[in-house]
This record gives structure tokens, sequence and C-alpha cells, in this order.
């Protein structure tokens, strides 16, 4: 990945704690203006509030952030022309959403979907998109847990095929998947 590149899409894989969230934020410190597109939002959950909390303390202050955990497609379009490059983090919270707000609407879904990778491929800006692997593990013991499993690989199979540059974090150490590894910056 080269930051700042127009149109160049890096997707960064991994498990829970993996570094891929600290190796994302290493390639955006290179750019110049960056927007951190939040999925995760404020809830009654402590622990999620914690989470964020940490998470907004790593990134640079200077970094413009827009929190939006289901209308992906539209952010990209909007903060994408005043930046250099773009930063979802994460399309674990997003596949939940749609899955929320969409059940069993598999066009919605699908439509959902597609505008992401749509606006992903046409966003004059790099983007790096964060996301979680968890098709490796034990099969969910709930209907809910199988569909959400099934909904966020197919997710993480469409944004990898756009994208330009594929990395699987696996303990803190990044493995390209597709085009290259950037070794100088670290999880």
């Amino acid at each position: 990945m080269h930051p700042g590149s127009v149109n160049d899409v890096t997707l960064v894989l991994g498990g829970v704690r993996s570094g891929k969230s600290r190796y994302a934020q290493g390639l955006a410190a290179r750019a110049g203006r960056v927007t951190f597109i939040a999925t995760a939002e404020h809830r009654d959950d402590e622990e999620m509030r914690r989470k964020i909390e940490r998470h907004r303390a790593e990134r640079p202050e200077h970094w413009a952030t827009i929190e939006e955990p289901l209308d992906l497609a539209s952010v990209i379009q909007s903060a994408a022309s005043s930046s250099d490059l773009l930063l979802i983090d994460c399309l674990t919270l997003f596949a939940a959403k749609v899955l929320e707000g969409h059940g069993d609407d598999e066009e919605a879904v699908a439509s959902r979907v597609d505008a992401l990778c749509a606006a992903l491929q046409m966003a004059p800006c790099s983007v790096i998109v964060v996301s979680n692997e968890v098709g490796s593990g034990v099969v969910p013991a709930f209907e809910m847990g199988r569909r959400y499993r099934d909904l966020l690989g197919e997710i993480n199979q469409q944004v990898a095929a756009v994208a330009n540059c594929v990395v699987l974090m696996i303990a803190g150490l990044p493995l390209a998947l597709k085009g290259s590894v950037n070794t100088e910056v670290r999880a």
C-alpha cells in the first residue's frame, strides 16, 4: 500500500487482538489528511466504551473521525474528497449492523455490501479497511451466530476482491495474502 495513491484499497484481516488495528493505523500514519471511520457505537456496554476510548487514544488527534456503523458507502463517498486516506475500523461491527437491520432480506444485505464495494472502488483516495477473520474458529452453536459468521466471511471475500492489498495479521505479524506487506510498520 502506498498511502495517498488514488484508489488504493488495503484490507487488514486478523483475529481478536492480532494487531490489525495497530498495523492499519501505522499504514495510515504515513498519509496527510486521514479520516478514521469508526463503526463502533457507544452503548450501555462498559467493555465496548473502554475499547472505543483505547482506540481513540491510540490514534493521532489531528485525524478526523466519523462514527457510522451502517452506511459506510455514503460516508466513503462524502469523506473521500477531503481526505488523502480513509481508515475504516471495522467491518466486523458493520456486518452485525447489516444483519440486525436487514435480517432475512437477502437483497437488502447484498445491496449494502455491493454499495460498500462500489464506494471502495470509486474512492478518490486510499482506503484501509480492518476486519476480523472469524471463519477459522469454532462453529457457532446458534443460528444467528452462524449467519453472522457467514455474512462477515462473504463481506471479507468481496472486499478482498476489490482490494489491491490484503494482509492477514497473526500474533502482530503481517502476512501478505494479496499485494505486498509494508515491513516498516509495526503492529
